[in-house]
């Protein structure tokens, strides 16, 4: 009875956990080095939201204890119910079938529904590559701490279904680096094959990198955020006033999300010849 009661529960939050919904692709030749970026720009939208929403409420370290729920034949915490439960329930209605969704959990129900021809346009080798269990690591030690304030409300469900919108959105956007990554080896495939070959990683980031663009992406999720989190009266002047700081926003991306795309797209490249 409980295991049905939290199944319901997650059924009634899978519309918070994926806003995001994933665009079919029904030819290869529909990305290119313009459209993954494109795909990029709108990611941030859902994720800054994502971390505005989140910052509704406070740190809630409940959600995290192992042993705060105490759920027959499950062993951990309330944030894994939730976790566990909606990748199942997606899996099982077909999310994961798309090679732009990347699950939390390494064992997923089979899809029940049709499968849709999704492009594919990706090489062989990118479905080895997941960097989830890294991106949890460093979301709840060193992003999280950031944008929440310490303290409890009890809203513990509530805060459990926020950290997995951001969880997937964030995913979704670093593991995007492997399109990123066969995008930019199908436009220029002589400058790359010669560094894969010889596993330079050195010189193959550096050939991925692109500082200007860089800066204007942290420049750009710095201003949405002003835009997106600005607290909004019709009685007085609230200039300034953000639902979140504008300069965590584009730390968020500057630190982490964006060095840890460049590192998908290099391991995705490393394997591309393979």
């Amino acid at each position: 009875m409980m295991k049905l009661r939290f199944m319901a529960v997650v059924v009634m939050l899978l519309s918070c956990t994926e806003r995001h919904k994933s665009t079919a692709k029904g030819s290869e030749n529909e990305y290119t080095v313009e459209s993954v970026r494109a795909s990029l720009i709108r990611q941030e939208d859902t994720i800054i939201f994502s971390v505005i929403e989140r910052a509704r409420f406070p740190l809630n370290s409940p959600t995290y204890h192992q042993h705060y729920a105490s759920i027959p034949h499950f062993s951990g915490s309330l944030l894994d119910v939730v976790l566990d439960y909606t990748e199942a329930i997606q899996a099982k209605s077909g999310r994961y079938i798309n090679p732009e969704e990347n699950p939390y959990k390494g064992i997923l129900p089979p899809s029940i529904v049709p499968h849709y021809n999704f492009s594919q346009f990706l090489h062989t080798a990118a479905s080895s590559i997941n960097t989830n269990k890294n991106i949890r690591k460093v979301y709840f030690h060193e992003m999280l701490p950031l944008f929440v304030a310490f303290g409890d409300d009890g809203n513990y469900a509530q805060t459990a279904a926020s950290d997995l919108s951001i969880l997937q959105a964030i995913s979704r956007r670093i593991h995007y680096g492997k399109f990123v990554a066969e995008a930019k080896f199908r436009e220029s495939p002589r400058d790359y094959e010669p560094l894969i070959r010889a596993k330079d990683r050195k010189a193959l980031l550096k050939l991925l990198t692109s500082k200007n663009v860089e800066e204007i992406v942290v420049k750009r999720v710095e201003k949405k955020a002003m835009v997106f989190g600005q607290e909004v009266s019709l009685d007085h002047d609230v200039k300034g006033n953000y639902k979140v700081d504008p300069a965590i926003v584009s730390r968020l991306y500057k630190k982490w999300i964006i060095p840890m795309t460049k590192n998908v797209e290099l391991e995705y490249l490393l394997r591309r010849l393979d």
